[in-house]
């Protein structure tokens, strides 16, 4: 997955500016007040982030940004575009408007959707990280997806165990609980699925027969007009004794005309070919004759047989006004209730060994539960290790990261009781007293209430000084140090599904060897995925795989051809610029070479 183009216009001082990116490290620099963060804000409407209608440039009717992103057929996100009714065959184009009266719009795949779409499909693509753009540590499940990521594939089998004898269980409740139902309730379900299905079979329906009865009884009530009517037709046609020797009819008219014909027609072929239609019709005729008569006598007045049919009639109809308006709904009907009764009807063994069988599940669920938690516990004390170990390379030497793995152990007063009690059954089949969740026991016979995706809350935490108390790191971290946390974390744990992440503020209050430090965190997490930094170190900047430099013009705007990506010398000028404040200094340009000369070593292992 690749964010490969961005287009802003109308956006704070940008008019109109586009950015061509690639796979790697995307840097982006310029000028104090250029416009840099101007491209942030404008990836974060991208991704759904709130619109405010004072991003809009003075002067400019609305702000629009396009983005284009290169996924998969199979990526969640171009799954989403195409459930959304997006075309996602060729990559996604992704819009985002916002007039100057606040009213914002979004397209995904070419077409309008809601803004909250553009935030799904944002979570599964790119993570912004800047100040207030925590949106991966601000959600608590987070924070678990994170370690769960870095545990790699001992977590992940620990969770797939756990999630599918979760499954397994949840099924058992939910048929226990059914069965659970008061016993009056039951009893008459069953009593009213077994007369519906009595009174249904004792007619003995079949699919369209409502359709075919009706045909009949419109015939046999009809019969006499209906026989009356071919005859007369057949002697139109044919002749009969009915209608008297010199009563004209068609096939002896037509024949007649043949025969006028036929002297002269070889001297035309246009006669010729008018007596063959002629004749034609006259076969015809006289088939059409010959088929009336077969149906005047087919014709029956069956009294006998009309009153079966209203009698059947009347019967299917008073099974179709109770349980469907045709004969296909009934039977489908019929087929539901029998599984339902089925379901329904069951002995006291029966029920017995669910029971039986959903408490052993619940002990599966805590058991399961339990090695998952602990395998979090592992790689959340190697986490904390890890990531603390790298923020000291970040300018962050005296922070401490924590990862907390805690269990959702229901305490002794919320009615736990041991697994093999009624009680432990009880809740493991369905909500307690008061309508408290579901627990199941745990291997120390405490009791816990599970979640789909575990048993544990995980809350990553920050000290940020040596004394003081590990807090969320939402809580704990300023704007910069939380970028710095989180380019850490992505650098341990492996990214959590996102392909492209964005740094914005990453790089404040850093200098000197840690600037350094930090330019090659970055690049090794580039080595896997995209990342896009806005800074304004050439410490960092040096690590680029592609440097992106935004230049107002006189009038203070963006313009497109403000945004460029510098190559060559142009890029050690713009590296120097950073470095010492201009870019034609010699001391300042060496700094610069020699920054790039050293960049393939920077980014370490």
């Amino acid at each position: 997955m690749t964010l490969r183009r961005i287009r802003i216009q109308g956006l704070g001082v940008i008019d109109d500016a586009e950015l061509e990116l690639t796979e790697g490290l995307n840097v982006i620099t310029g000028e104090t007040g250029a416009g840099k963060t101007m491209v942030v804000s404008g990836l974060g409407l991208l991704l759904g982030a709130r619109a405010d209608a004072g991003l809009v440039r003075d002067g400019a009717a609305q702000a629009v940004v396009e983005g284009e992103v290169d996924v998969p057929a199979d990526h969640p996100a171009a799954r989403r575009v195409e459930e959304a009714g997006g075309d996602a065959g060729d990559g996604l184009l992704l819009v985002r408007t916002v007039q100057a009266g606040g009213r914002s719009r979004a397209y995904v795949g070419g077409r309008s959707a809601p803004v909250g779409v553009l935030t799904e499909v944002g979570e599964h693509l790119v993570a912004v990280h800047g100040q207030a753009d925590q949106w991966r540590l601000r959600d608590a499940d987070q924070h678990r997806l994170l370690l769960d990521d870095a545990g790699g594939e001992e977590v992940a089998a620990a969770r797939a165990a756990y999630r599918s004898r979760y499954d397994e269980w949840q099924a058992a409740r939910a048929r226990l609980a059914e069965l659970s139902r008061t016993s009056v309730e039951r009893e008459l379900r069953i009593a009213m699925l077994r007369a519906a299905l009595a009174e249904i079979e004792a007619v003995g329906p079949t699919e369209g027969e409502e359709v075919a009865l009706r045909a009949e009884s419109e015939r046999l009530t009809h019969a006499e007009e209906l026989r009356n009517a071919a005859l007369v037709a057949h002697a139109a046609l044919g002749g009969a004794d009915e209608v008297g020797e010199d009563q004209p009819f068609v096939t002896g008219m037509l024949s007649a005309a043949s025969t006028a014909l036929a002297p002269v027609a070889a001297h035309d072929e246009e006669l010729a070919g008018l007596r063959a239609r002629l004749d034609e019709i006259s076969y015809l005729s006289s088939d059409l004759a010959a088929d009336l008569a077969s149906y005047a006598g087919g014709i029956e007045v069956d009294e006998q047989r009309l009153d079966e049919v209203h009698r059947r009639r009347a019967a299917l109809g008073a099974l179709l006004r109770r349980y469907g308006p045709g004969t296909t709904e009934l039977l489908a009907f019929a087929r539901t209730s029998a599984e339902e009764l089925a379901g329904l009807d069951v002995s006291d063994e029966d029920r017995t060994a669910l029971e039986r069988r959903t408490a052993e599940l619940a002990a599966d669920v805590g058991r399961l539960g339990a090695d998952l938690g602990a395998a979090r516990v592992r790689t959340a004390e190697r986490v904390g290790r890890e990531v603390t170990a790298e923020l000291r390379h970040l300018a962050m030497g005296s922070a401490t990261v924590s990862v907390h793995v805690g269990q959702r152990v229901v305490e002794p007063a919320d009615g736990a009781a041991s697994a093999g009690g009624s009680a432990a059954a009880g809740a493991a089949a369905g909500e307690g007293e008061g309508g408290a969740p579901a627990q199941v026991p745990l291997p120390d016979g405490r009791m816990a209430r599970p979640r789909a995706h575990g048993l544990d809350d995980v809350e990553i935490r920050l000290a940020a000084n040596p004394g003081a108390p590990a807090r969320s790191v939402t809580r704990a971290a300023s704007g910069g140090e939380l970028s710095r946390v989180m380019l850490a974390l992505e650098v341990v744990c492996g990214g959590g599904g996102v392909a492209t992440y964005v740094f914005d503020e990453v790089d404040a209050g850093v200098g000197g060897r840690a600037a350094l430090d930090l330019g090659a965190r970055l690049a090794r997490l580039a080595r896997s995925s995209q990342v896009i930094v806005v800074t304004h170190l050439g410490q960092v900047a040096a690590h680029a795989d592609r440097h992106l430099v935004v230049r107002k013009s006189t009038d203070g705007q963006v313009t497109r051809s403000g945004v460029t990506a510098v190559v060559g010398e142009d890029r050690e000028a713009e590296l120097a610029r950073m470095l010492g404040g201009v870019d034609d200094s010699q001391a300042a340009l060496e700094h610069a070479r020699e920054l790039l000369a050293r960049r393939a070593t920077m980014a370490g292992p």
